[in-house]
């Protein structure tokens, strides 16, 4: 028995975005304290000088507000003032108090897009951003270091302070978007709010602003309706249908804990988050004439390549993980960042995912060049070549870990039938041919799975390609 509990506890590892586990198998409340211990002799080592503070957050799911206050009391007896959210609140509400209030972290209890059953922890460091791989490093040796076996509990709370996360992150929002823009063009948004974190954050300032909205799932279930609590079109059911029901303009839909999003156009079609990303930089570039670095992932469309090529925009390719973007973000070095799974940064914005940013944009490029989503989509093809994009995922095996691992090691120079132009291994193998088509193999860094992705300029030679990728490992 003791030795199946150690081996549980080693696989406590913080993957593409935080720690995510089952709740009552690795997620449980003694690992929690473990993890929080380990953070806090982090930041003590970190800052050694300094009085620290840190913000507590938590999403709507079963028991993270229970973890959040055990995290809470943990910091507390390290004599590390916890300010704790009042309620439930987006990662990006909790990114504003950090710089706000200047502390050194940040811990969410989220599992964010993950299934009902899971949990998760993500920190943030004192720039507001999700940490990175060298500080999460850190972190694991510290976990080692208190051994698998320590089971801290820790009751007292007079460092603990309760503080509202909501009004500071609407106001500093108000400032980002143009909604008088948007109220004199007539929108009608509806809103999908997935059970999660944005109900009455953005209902909420749309209401506030005279927008009329109309809205669904603005409640608490911690089983989320039966779904995962992501933006994907299987998801977004409802909020298809109910785009036309109540004949708006725009679907907007957030996740979990509100960093990402989904949107649905006037007709009630689901537009993958790629197009979405494409629309919002060229609307950037081409309307108000920002002019800087672009970044994406590697599993993100090339349109943003051929945005980039057309105003000779310096471009970055980080592998999949926000956290990557974020960081190029604080260097300054990009006025834009996006990764396929609904992920956005913009300048002058905030260092972490905002799923409310991202609709509400999208709702003011509507307004400024007065077209419908389908309308600007047609308008983005004619400029820069349609291009079609897909995802599938199959379940992780040491058998085709190892297939997927020879072939990073062995890239070919021919694949599927066309020549590869470049091969790029920053995470996972991707093989780019002519006219930017490409395959990407990947294995997840938030659940055992081997990912592939693909794109292509037609629907056809997209699903050859997808074909011989998952061949590839099959």
């Amino acid at each position: 028995m003791v030795l199946v509990l150690i081996l549980r506890k080693k696989m406590i590892r913080f993957g593409t975005s935080g720690w995510r586990a089952v709740m009552g198998e690795e997620f449980t409340f003694q690992n929690v304290r473990l993890v929080v211990q380990a953070i806090a002799n982090y930041l003590k080592e970190k800052f050694p000088e300094k009085k620290k503070s840190v913000i507590v957050n938590y999403d709507t799911r079963f028991l993270s507000e229970r973890y959040a206050l055990e995290a809470a009391k943990v910091l507390s007896h390290n004599q590390i003032h916890v300010f704790m959210a009042d309620r439930d609140a987006p990662s990006q509400a909790q990114a504003y108090q950090i710089i706000k209030r200047k502390a050194q972290g940040g811990i969410n209890f989220t599992a964010s897009f993950n299934p009902p059953e899971y949990n998760g922890l993500k920190f943030n460091t004192e720039t507001g951003a999700p940490a990175l791989p060298q500080e999460t490093d850190k972190i694991e040796k510290e976990i080692k270091l208190l051994g698998y076996s320590y089971c801290p509990y820790y009751p007292k709370g007079e460092f603990i302070e309760r503080i509202d996360l909501q009004d500071d992150y609407l106001n500093f929002l108000q400032e980002k978007i143009d909604f008088e823009l948007i109220r004199k063009s007539k929108i009608k948004i509806a809103t999908d709010l997935l059970y999660g974190t944005s109900r009455e954050y953005l209902d909420g300032i749309l209401e506030e602003n005279h927008i009329p909205v109309e809205e669904i799932h603005g409640y608490i279930d911690p089983y989320f309706g039966g779904i995962t609590p992501s933006c994907t079109e299987e998801n977004l059911g409802e909020l298809k249908k109910f785009v036309k029901e109540k004949k708006c303009q725009l679907g907007i839909a957030t996740d979990a804990d509100g960093d990402r999003f989904g949107v649905v156009d006037e007709r009630g079609n689901f537009i993958i988050q790629n197009l979405i990303l494409s629309l919002l930089l060229d609307y950037l570039v081409s309307e108000k004439n920002w002019r800087g670095g672009v970044a994406r992932s590697v599993s993100t469309t090339h349109l943003v390549d051929r945005i980039a090529r057309k105003y000779n925009l310096p471009l970055y390719k980080t592998p999949v993980g926000f956290k990557y973007l974020a960081d190029l973000f604080l260097q300054k070095k990009i006025i834009f960042g996006g990764e396929e799974s609904a992920c956005i940064v913009i300048k002058d914005h905030l260092p972490e995912k905002d799923g409310i940013y991202a609709g509400l944009l999208v709702a003011e490029m509507m307004a400024a060049i007065g077209k419908s989503i389908s309308e600007l989509i047609n308008d983005l093809f004619r400029k820069y070549g349609k291009r079609v994009q897909d995802q599938k995922s199959v379940l992780l095996t040491p058998e085709n870990r190892k297939k997927v691992r020879i072939l990073i090691k062995n890239p070919p120079s021919q694949f599927g039938g066309r020549k590869v132009l470049k091969v790029e291994t920053i995470d996972g193998i991707k093989l780019d041919f002519i006219d930017d088509d490409w395959i990407l193999l990947r294995f997840s860094g938030t659940e055992p799975l081997i990912r592939c992705y693909g794109e292509a300029s037609s629907k056809k030679e997209l699903e050859r390609i997808m074909k011989s990728g998952l061949e590839a490992f099959s």
